[in-house]
């Protein structure tokens, strides 16, 4: 199967599961490709090749499922049941064999991860506010690739005040938000 085919068989089973369960808003179902595959898919621009992402509470397999489409090693952390069902229906019906599906909390996962995780990167859409994710990753050292909304400049100024961080933000090509990339050390 082709990316092109993959993007369309994921699109049918999210619209199929999201009359059962909430996995995206009903009113961008009738714009899956660029509400929520291209903004996804927009971290494949700044991504480097070589890394293992971890997405962060990835609900609807975004942006995760969409970076193991595009050919990342990806690991998407989902504590809902359902939604990990949901995850792993997606990983075989598009057999994703370099997508991985941990049904956990993100504390437990982070805690698991080997102490030398350099080839890791986090990334996140729709998930939480930038200090709690902070709060998440504080024990790596590691890169943060980010889709954040129009309120990141706020989100930002409130991190600093617990975290010491250098970051870059790179304007959305699909809507008024951003990617926010963030190196950080313990």
């Amino acid at each position: 199967m082709n990316n092109k085919a993959k993007f369309n068989r994921y699109a049918d089973i999210l619209r199929d599961w999201s009359k059962r369960i909430n996995l995206v808003a009903p009113s961008t179902l009738n714009d899956i490709e660029v509400r929520h595959f291209a903004d996804s898919a927009q971290l494949a621009d700044v991504l480097p090749k070589n890394v293992h992402v971890v997405d962060m509470g990835s609900g609807a397999g975004f942006p995760g499922v969409v970076l193991a489409i595009l050919g990342w090693r990806v690991t998407c952390v989902e504590s809902i049941g359902k939604k990990a069902l949901f995850l792993n229906t997606v990983k075989q019906e598009l057999e994703l064999d370099n997508l991985e599906i941990y049904h956990g909390r993100l504390e437990d996962f982070i805690r698991q991860m080997p102490a030398n995780s350099s080839d890791f990167v986090f990334t996140a859409r729709a998930f939480a506010p930038l200090i709690k994710i902070l709060d998440y990753t504080r024990t790596k050292n590691c890169r943060l690739f980010l889709l954040k909304g129009r309120e990141i400049e706020s989100e930002i100024d409130t991190a600093k005040q617990k975290y010491n961080f250098k970051h870059e933000l790179i304007p959305s090509k699909t809507g008024d938000g951003f990617i926010i990339i963030i190196k950080k050390d313990r």
